[in-house]
C-alpha cells in the first residue's frame, strides 16, 4: 500500500506506544527499536518522534482528558485502542494545524489495521466527544 509518510509515522508511533503500555520499556529503547524496523525510512520521522515522545511524556494528562468520555477504566481498554486514543488525543490537543476530522480518521484507521473487530467504532466515539471539547470552535464551524 502506498501510505503517506505521516500515516506511516502514526503506525510506528502506535507500535511504540503499544510496546510502552505493555512493558513500560524506556522510551529511548523503544524509539531505537522502531527506527530500525522495516519500512521506517518511508515514515515522517519527525512526526513519529513528536507522537512517541509527546504521548508518553504527557500520558497522564492525556488520560485525564479521555476519562470523562470512556465507559470503562483506562486499564480495561485494549492496548491498541488505548494507544490509538492517546495518539488522537495528543494530536487534538497539540496539533491544531491538523483538522480534527483527520485526527479522528487516522486514529480509526490505525485501530482498523491493528485492533479488534469493533475497536475502531469505540475509538471514533471517544475522540468525537473529545473533539467537541478540545476543538469546540472547529467542530461547531463544521456543523
Amino acid at each position: 500500500k502506498n501510505r503517506p509518510p505521516r500515516h506511516r509515522a502514526r503506525e510506528f508511533a502506535l507500535q511504540g506506544i503499544y510496546q510502552w503500555l505493555l512493558n513500560q520499556e524506556d522510551t529511548g529503547v523503544i524509539d531505537a527499536h522502531i527506527r530500525n524496523a522495516h519500512g521506517f525510512e518511508k515514515a515522517d520521522a519527525e512526526h513519529f518522534d513528536i507522537l512517541l515522545h509527546g504521548v508518553i511524556k504527557n500520558a497522564e494528562s492525556l488520560r485525564s482528558s479521555i476519562a470523562p468520555f470512556i465507559d470503562r477504566s483506562i486499564e480495561e481498554l485494549s492496548p491498541i485502542e488505548h494507544a490509538a486514543i492517546l495518539i488522537g488525543t495528543f494530536e487534538l490537543a497539540h496539533h491544531l494545524e491538523i483538522p480534527y476530522r483527520v485526527v479522528i480518521n487516522e486514529a480509526v484507521e490505525l485501530t482498523k489495521s491493528f485492533g479488534g473487530i469493533d475497536g475502531h467504532k469505540y475509538v471514533n466515539g471517544v475522540l468525537d466527544k473529545l473533539a467537541a471539547t478540545l476543538r469546540a470552535e472547529e467542530v461547531a464551524a463544521r456543523s
